[in-house]
């Protein structure tokens, strides 16, 4: 049954139609989260690619909130995991606990964790220790996780979105790089406007609080998840995406020179996949059927940010990985 839902939903997905649907989930979601459009156009690619976010920011600015509002849009089975110092990976994946059946034979039963849902909000991701924050790399990679020696799958559609703080916050730990590299996307949340900021107090503070209304569910999500990889993207864009990667690796010919003197290692080619599959579907929500240059130009900061590391004199000198994204957008020719 769930199958052919699935087919039917896929059977009926036009372009038209796709962005109609994601029209109105950016339109739920923003009743629910003021201003931060850019933030909720990315996460909204994000989730339709299949990909996971990293949203950092400082505490009290929406993140939370704004996960919150795309599982009622999307009416998904939500999980929310609160990360702390003391937390254990068990907390996260499950364990097998011992039971006493009627008979009086005692087995062990799988408890799964909160994991296995549909979309979890790691919060305060940052916040607790790295073997506990390894406990997610399984799932966010491969949709399963292994307890005991025996895997166990996570049913899709499948989302990490994460929170973290900033590093100069106190009880911060580093994200290490394997993970951060797992996001599809990291975003930066800023402060509200003052207009904005007027906004989130009136509607926050009043009597009638506006809530995201559901609008599409998992059947419809995969649906659109499937559809926006028949995109097509012409060689030219491929070879663009490549150069990108290329030049954000110092030892490459084609780096600038402030990727050779402040970048310790470069995107992996995860990166180019997220130019890709982002630009598939920013062209739909665009209106278009096909990748332009414009479209991996305008997710690039999202893509690299995090997967540009910094080496001692760049960390020494604060220079930023946003900076050098669009020191390699400007540095890179678009192929002919």
């Amino acid at each position: 049954m769930a199958e052919s839902a699935q087919v039917t939903a896929q059977a009926a997905m036009t372009p038209e139609y796709f962005c109609e649907v994601a029209r109105r989930i950016e339109e739920q979601v923003s009743r629910a989260i003021i201003g931060q459009g850019d933030i909720i156009r990315h996460t909204l690619i994000a989730i339709i690619t299949g990909g996971h976010v990293l949203l950092e920011g400082l505490p009290g600015l929406g993140k939370t909130s704004l996960v919150r509002a795309f599982s009622d849009v999307l009416s998904l089975h939500f999980s929310r995991i609160q990360f702390t110092p003391d937390l254990m990976p068990a907390d996260i994946v499950g364990t097998d606990i011992l039971e006493e059946q009627e008979s009086g034979k005692r087995v062990f039963r799988f408890q799964a964790g909160p994991v296995f849902a549909n979309l979890i909000l790691a919060d305060e991701i940052n916040r607790a220790t790295p073997k506990t924050q390894s406990a997610l790399l399984e799932a966010m990679q491969e949709r399963t996780v292994t307890v005991l020696g025996r895997t166990y799958r996570v049913e899709p559609p499948f989302f990490v979105l994460a929170t973290q703080n900033p590093i100069e916050l106190e009880g911060t730990y580093p994200l290490p790089e394997a993970q951060v590299d797992r996001f599809l996307f990291k975003l930066n949340v800023g402060f509200p406007s003052t207009d904005e900021l007027a906004t989130i107090i009136e509607q926050t503070t009043g009597e009638k609080q506006l809530r995201a209304q559901r609008v599409a569910d998992s059947k419809t999500l995969l649906a659109m998840s499937t559809f926006v990889r028949q995109v097509p993207a012409a060689s030219q864009i491929m070879r663009y995406a490549a150069a990108l990667i290329a030049a954000t690796h110092p030892e490459s010919e084609t780096a600038p020179a402030e990727i050779k003197k402040y970048v310790r290692f470069g995107s992996s080619p995860r990166g180019a996949q997220a130019l890709l599959l982002g630009g598939r579907a920013l062209a739909l929500l665009n209106g278009r059927f096909n990748v332009a240059i414009d479209d991996l130009r305008a997710l690039a900061p999202a893509a690299l940010r995090h997967r540009i590391l910094l080496n001692f004199e760049g960390q020494a000198e604060g220079a930023r990985t946003d900076d050098l994204v669009r020191t390699v957008l400007q540095y890179v020719k678009i192929p002919a």
